[in-house]
């Protein structure tokens, strides 16, 4: 389902958040799911008629795009309980999405809230033992030291540190280094991945979002890094690569890294 919102949002908006933050997460929901309501489309896919195969979104004005043409691409953001997407208004209307009636909105919103895992799992790193030899090789970035104990017991104290901090650390010849833990260390902000042929891979902001950018290309790579699925975009009049930031991302990142292997993790601020 789809709310569609032309009003843009509040810049300040602190004074609704400590009422909302006291809210427990079903609370949350229930609000969220009802203020949306009142002015809500719904969509389903019609060549699955299943109730649970509905699925909701809010949809608001999202940063317009310029193309390598020239032309403009409107866009629009869906915001869905776990994810919010960018699409561009073309690209929408070949979608299955459709407006509904607030009654269909509401019961494939609550429906997926439903449907929401309480907990979720990640992989996580973290150095322990005797860590005052090499604590200034650590990040400097977060300082805390976490207590975590395993399902069979076991508890572990140390620093929370990124694969990509690890692969720095063991550096020998050339990195070691996924292309999802690339993605993820790449995405969070902190790293920038160095590769074959000079390109480099970091995070920027973009139109207010964060993207992922590869530099360092020359005009002759360009059709074959776009055949990789990297998205060119024209700004500020200047031609900019941009690997997606969505589930395809590690996907794109390996066919990059195939053809232009990793040959540093640096610090972004060292970088």
């Amino acid at each position: 389902m789809m709310h569609k919102s032309d009003d843009p949002t509040p810049r300040d908006c602190d004074e609704y958040i400590a009422p909302l933050v006291a809210f427990d997460g079903d609370s949350q929901a229930a609000l969220f799911a009802h203020c949306t309501s009142l002015s809500v489309n719904a969509v389903h896919e019609p060549w699955n008629l299943s109730p649970r195969r509905l699925a909701a979104a809010v949809q608001v004005p999202a940063p317009s795009l310029m193309l390598d043409d020239g032309t403009v691409e409107r866009r629009v953001r869906l915001l869905r309980p776990m994810e919010r997407p960018a699409i561009s208004l073309g690209d929408l209307a070949h979608t299955h999405w459709r407006e509904a009636e607030r009654a269909d909105f509401i019961r494939a919103w609550e429906a997926e809230i439903a449907a929401v895992p309480e907990f979720t799992g990640r992989n996580i790193h973290v150095v322990n033992g005797l860590l005052l030899p090499i604590w200034k090789r650590l990040p400097n970035d977060s300082m805390r030291v976490y207590r975590v104990e395993t399902d069979d017991g076991e508890r572990v104290i140390g620093r929370l540190v990124s694969p990509a901090w690890i692969a720095q650390a063991a550096e020998s010849d050339a990195p070691t280094l996924s292309p999802p833990d690339a993605f993820a260390a790449v995405l969070d902000g902190r790293t920038v991945l160095q590769l074959q042929h000079g390109l480099e891979l970091r995070r920027v902001r973009v139109m207010g979002e964060s993207r992922v950018e590869l530099s360092g290309f020359t005009d002759g790579m360009v059709d074959r890094l776009k055949a990789m699925a990297l998205i060119s975009e024209i700004i500020s009049w200047k031609l900019r690569l941009l690997v997606p930031t969505g589930s395809s991302g590690p996907t794109i990142l390996a066919k990059l890294m195939e053809g232009h292997p990793p040959v540093r993790v640096a610090d972004k601020a060292a970088a």
